[in-house]
């Protein structure tokens, strides 16, 4: 059992030491998991267990992408995985039928989030097979989701079923919701997700070819809204309400923020001027920023003899400086970050955080956002939102736009 205290990502948790006994040993392959709500359906993701080398590793499956985790500590019965992104980790036991039960935690920007867990080996199934799907659901659908204010908010999905496998994913104004599996069962559709931020789980009727309605979207511990959609292969999403633009009468860009080693970096330092500098607007805690970081950070290696720079300024959950800092170093280690992560110093929910941190913009609405700032030293364009490797298309057209973008203030 776990039996003493220690501090993980600002939160007191339990830990492992101090436990005595062998290891008891996790069953290999393929695990079901269920993170369980108060109300409502449970968040169903699968993951592999395997050992390379006498160590455990977990390896988290959504549809084409693989999130390995290595950082596992196993000891009698317990097992705390503490996952790479975000400050997310699972604390478990071992029952005595070989599955695990225990708990799923998340720092956020106020309480602690906890959901129960249970997790059971050998089974495939993310959901329960059933009928034959009774329509195909591939394609782009326009959905409407509505809040828990009655108010609703503009989606599209992009779907593609194969018998009754279903995948896909949601674009939302502020980005995507990566990468969805599922299944088509009859006249019902399922879809969920899990990478240590997002759990989600969707469920909706399929009225017919060109209609979804009776929809439920389940997110978290607690909250839901409900969705319906409708088939239209031209569906595309209002941008404007997120820009973020260059107020009319600003100063040119200066900021000045410590690194994670503790540095004072300035956008006024040697190693910027008369450079292509690309200033992205992040937080550890937000998925499409760690799809962002997956693409600059490689981007960068590949470019930086050009005379490209980049430099994100992290706006995270709380003002600890510590806490932010053991975040935004899973980021960094994980992608191999080779150019400066800054901490503002500012929460991303402070309602003032651009004028704290950046009075030369109008409120950034949206994370991530990306400031292209040209040799000259000027604000040259900002793009809000990012659509990840899971939008397929739509991703595509990101890096073709953030490319020609970067080769025109390159050759200015």
């Amino acid at each position: 059992m776990l039996r003493c205290m220690r501090k993980f990502t600002g939160v007191v948790l339990f830990c492992l030491s101090g436990l005595i006994g062998q290891a008891q040993t996790l069953k290999a392959g393929l695990w079901k998991a269920e993170l369980l709500r108060e109300t409502g359906l449970p968040i169903v993701f699968n993951f592999e267990w395997r050992n390379e080398k006498g160590k455990p590793v977990m390896t988290i499956l959504n549809a084409t992408e693989r999130l390995v985790v290595s950082n596992i500590r196993h000891k009698g019965d317990s097992v705390l995985i503490d996952l790479p992104f975000f400050e997310s980790a699972f604390y478990l036991q071992i029952q005595k039928d070989g599955s695990l039960k225990g708990q799923w935690r998340k720092g956020t920007s106020t309480v602690l989030s906890v959901m129960p867990m249970v997790a059971k080996p050998g089974i495939k199934d993310r959901f329960q097979p059933g009928a034959a799907p009774d329509l195909n659901l591939t394609g782009k659908w326009e959905m409407t989701i509505i809040r828990p204010d009655g108010s609703p908010r503009p989606a599209v999905a992009q779907l593609e079923q194969k018998g009754s496998y279903l995948t896909g994913t949601i674009l939302a104004p502020s980005g995507d919701y990566r990468f969805l599996e599922g299944i088509v069962r009859g006249d019902s559709m399922f879809l969920s997700t899990f990478d240590g931020s997002h759990a989600y789980v969707f469920s909706a009727n399929i009225r017919n070819a060109n209609e979804i309605d009776g929809g439920y979207f389940y997110s978290g511990p607690k909250h839901m809204e409900t969705f319906s959609a409708k088939r239209n292969e031209a569906a595309s999403l209002p941008l404007d309400g997120i820009q973020v633009h260059v107020r009319p009468d600003a100063q040119p860009l200066q900021f000045s923020f410590p690194d994670i080693d503790g540095n004072t970096v300035s956008i006024r330092d040697a190693r910027f001027q008369n450079k292509v500098v690309v200033v992205q607007i992040m937080g550890s805690w937000c998925p499409n920023c760690m799809d962002e970081t997956r693409f600059l950070s490689r981007y960068y290696e590949q470019h930086k003899a050009r005379g490209l720079e980049v430099v994100s300024l992290a706006y995270e959950y709380s003002t600890d400086m510590n806490r932010s800092r053991a975040s935004l170093r899973k980021f960094k280690d994980r992608f191999n970050v080779g150019y400066p992560m800054l901490i503002t110093g500012v929460t991303s929910s402070d309602t003032l955080r651009t004028e704290k941190t950046l009075p030369q913009l109008t409120p950034i609405k949206v994370f991530p956002t990306t400031i292209f700032v040209g040799r000259d030293g000027a604000i040259k364009k900002v793009h809000s939102g990012f659509f990840g490797p899971a939008t397929g298309e739509e991703h595509t057209k990101y890096v073709k736009e953030f490319e020609e973008t970067v080769n025109r203030l390159l050759g200015e």
